[in-house]
């Protein structure tokens, strides 16, 4: 038999619940207590429940997201042996909620988020920048509640009616290094990305190379971000033909939106896979670093493929902080508190995750496991261990991430697509990649001269394009008569109105139809009078005006 004393350090008397383990070294109290008092939600008298317990309590919330708020307290108070204070009810629990509100939260998160690595932290930095990601994730779920919905609404799907929960749009402005959180914005999906991700604009210095996909690659948005003073490196829509300027020796050439220079890489890119399969793609991105001598056309076309790490930031806060799950609270304020606190987990967790990687030099904070880090940051709130960093067990989670350092990132390849489709017309009907994830060995790029640009796609048949069916009826009917897809799939027989209604909706971004009314379609103007069908598949660009 062997017996043990172990010391804890916790705040004294009604005090003491208030605490997230080891993760309180990042949120400590003086930080809780300084935030309350600029949001202004100290309480007015000191009872059983103080707001700084209730910030701790909230953010526990986040770390045990299946668990209820009796059993969230139970293991905030569950180390403290005699210590623990009377346990309340989940009405008073509520009450304290209510009363702190989303303002604290948000600030706290607004003091923690921002860069965490050293710039000399491998993998952080492109020569002297530091390379950050814009990118939006609307598949949050909140209760399907009439408060609720009075601020987020419904997403309408055609022919299927509204989805079963109100979903919120979030938008992350990230440090692809350690996927830790610059800023972030959430509201209702109405509202497109570019709408949101203006808001994170400010957060931007010179010292950040941006990297995005093709939603913010609009030139508004381009001159907006360039002005900041920030380096970008952005993937453009294939469709685009941008006017040749400047040719460079390294097949790039100079273009220019708006009176600004930028500078345009177009490539083809060609992984080989282990079985022998050859799969290829084309890439075209803008960026601002001019200078083909420093900044070689195929470097940054390796560099483009770091914007994916946002997506796995996205995962651990989507599937394995959150673990899918629909979010808890059931009015706006409420949502805004859980989703704030939420984040704040997220970020501080990765604070200690980089901590951990950096004490080893040379490890790549790549290599952190967040699903680790957060299981031992859960069984350090349930011990009430490392609260001030004296406790002699501290630092938990460093040895937990250390020991179980993931091996090096391998190359692999596979389809996007959407797990649960709305239709089976989406872009994974032609996706050339495999649908599972595959190895590659080798990863050919060939940067493409300017006078060797790609054409567009040949032109289908227009006997046999749907497009030109459609563009026939419209025609002979009444061009300027409103139409639904029910209307059009009867005409034209076709089964399948869920694939039909997916088209129509790329057609509006093509501009063969415009959206004249909910679930109500009309032909552009443009195609009003043009004599003969516009040519070509939904992917050719061949009879797409400029």
């Amino acid at each position: 038999m062997t017996s043990f004393v172990r010391t804890i350090t916790v705040a004294r008397g009604v005090f003491a619940p208030g605490h997230l383990g080891e993760l309180t070294q990042y949120l400590p109290f003086e930080l809780v207590d300084d935030v309350l008092a600029r949001s202004r939600a100290v309480q007015g008298r000191l009872r059983l429940l103080p707001s700084r317990v209730g910030v701790y309590f909230v953010l526990a919330l986040a770390v045990f997201p299946a668990v209820g708020y009796l059993g969230v307290w139970g293991k905030l108070v569950a180390g403290l042996g005699p210590l623990a204070p009377v346990r309340p009810c989940e009405k008073a629990l509520r009450d304290l909620r209510r009363r702190i509100g989303a303002a604290p939260l948000k600030m706290l998160f607004e003091t923690v988020a921002g860069p965490i690595a050293q710039p000399r932290t491998p993998g952080v930095c492109y020569r002297k920048w530091r390379t950050v990601a814009f990118d939006g994730c609307s598949s949050l779920r909140a209760p399907d509640q009439p408060r609720v919905r009075a601020w987020l609404g419904k997403i309408l799907n055609a022919g299927y009616g509204p989805e079963g929960y109100p979903h919120l749009r979030l938008m992350a402005l990230c440090e692809t290094g350690t996927r830790g959180l610059l800023g972030a914005v959430f509201g209702p999906t109405n509202k497109g990305e570019t709408h949101y991700a203006r808001r994170l604009l400010p957060l931007l210095n010179d010292t950040m190379l941006l990297l995005a996909d093709r939603a913010f690659a609009g030139n508004d948005f381009l001159i907006d971000t360039a002005d900041t003073g920030a380096q970008l490196l952005v993937r453009l829509n294939s469709r685009r033909r941008p006017t040749v300027f400047t040719a460079l020796p390294d097949g790039s050439f100079l273009t220019q939106l708006q009176d600004r220079t930028f500078r345009i890489i177009n490539v083809d890119i060609t992984a080989t896979c282990d079985d022998g399969t050859r799969i290829s793609d084309h890439y075209m991105l803008i960026t601002t670093l001019l200078d083909h001598r420093t900044d070689p056309a195929e470097r940054l076309a390796r560099l483009y493929h770091e914007r994916w790490e946002v997506e796995s930031a996205f995962l651990a806060l989507r599937h394995t902080l959150l673990t899918g799950r629909v979010l808890r609270s059931c009015d706006a304020c409420g949502l805004e508190q859980e989703l704030w606190a939420w984040l704040t987990v997220h970020q501080v967790l990765r604070r200690a995750m980089c901590d951990a990687a950096e004490s080893r030099p040379g490890t790549d904070p790549d290599r952190a496991s967040f699903t680790i880090a957060l299981q031992a940051a859960a069984d350090q709130i349930v011990d009430a261990c490392g609260i001030t960093g004296d406790d002699s067990d501290g630092g938990g989670i460093a040895r937990a991430v250390l020991a179980g350092l993931l091996p090096a990132r391998r190359p692999r390849i596979s389809a996007r697509k959407v797990k649960c489709p709305m239709s089976r017309y989406g872009t994974t009907q032609n996706e050339t990649r495999p649908l599972s994830s595959h190895s590659f060995n080798r990863l050919d790029i060939t940067v493409l001269a300017a006078t060797e640009q790609p054409t567009a796609l040949p032109p289908s048949p227009a006997n046999t394009d749907r497009r030109s069916h459609v563009f026939r009826l419209l025609v002979a009917a009444d061009p300027g008569q409103d139409w639904t897809p029910r209307q059009i799939a009867d005409a034209l027989k076709i089964d399948h109105i869920r694939s039909l209604s997916a088209q129509m909706g790329q057609w509006i971004t093509q501009k063969f139809l415009i959206r004249s009314g909910h679930g109500r379609y009309r032909l552009h103007p443009q195609w009003v009078k043009t004599p003969q069908p516009p040519a070509g598949s939904r992917d050719s660009t061949a009879a797409i005006p400029a």
